[in-house]
């Protein structure tokens, strides 16, 4: 007797949650809902194809950006090198000796330096002194020029 209730219990649920409808109208979902669920094959094959023609694209620039940033750290530090040594040339009096050349020790290695004096073209009573900074970046030589000019000592 409990066995036969069951079945008419769920019977009477059936047809009040489909109110006369048979069962597969009830437990059909609509199409909208079927789309909601994921991607179709055609988007995913898209996306890849997508991803595999910007990602090459994307890894060169960041690599040239990071290039690119590496030298002009480089050169920044080529530049803080020579205004230090021109100001520590010309606070003394070694300038007067002629040229000059040497590294940066140990402190900042690969950058070298050397420094020519000469007669400023304009006046005579001024000297020009150049010093140039000297490193190798990406297999090549590169190199930074600053310039000052100073009163020649009278003799």
């Amino acid at each position: 007797m409990r066995h036969g209730r069951k079945t008419e219990d769920r019977r009477q649920r059936a047809e009040n949650r489909g109110q006369g409808t048979t069962l597969s109208a009830v437990f059909r979902p609509p199409s909208s809902v079927l789309r909601l669920g994921g991607f179709t094959f055609v988007e995913l094959l898209a996306t890849l194809a997508l991803i595999s023609i910007v990602l090459p694209v994307l890894m060169q620039t960041i690599s040239l950006c990071t290039q690119v940033a590496g030298q002009s750290r480089r050169q920044v530090e080529a530049v803080c090198l020579a205004k230090t040594k021109l100001t520590e040339l010309t606070a003394g009096a070694d300038w007067q000796n002629g040229s000059m050349r040497g590294d940066f020790g140990t402190d900042w290695p690969g950058y070298e330096w050397s420094m020519t004096i000469g007669n400023w073209a304009q006046d005579s009573t001024l000297r020009q002194l150049d010093l140039t900074v000297t490193w190798r970046s990406v297999g090549r030589q590169r190199k930074v020029t600053l310039s000052t000019l100073l009163y020649a000592e009278e003799q």
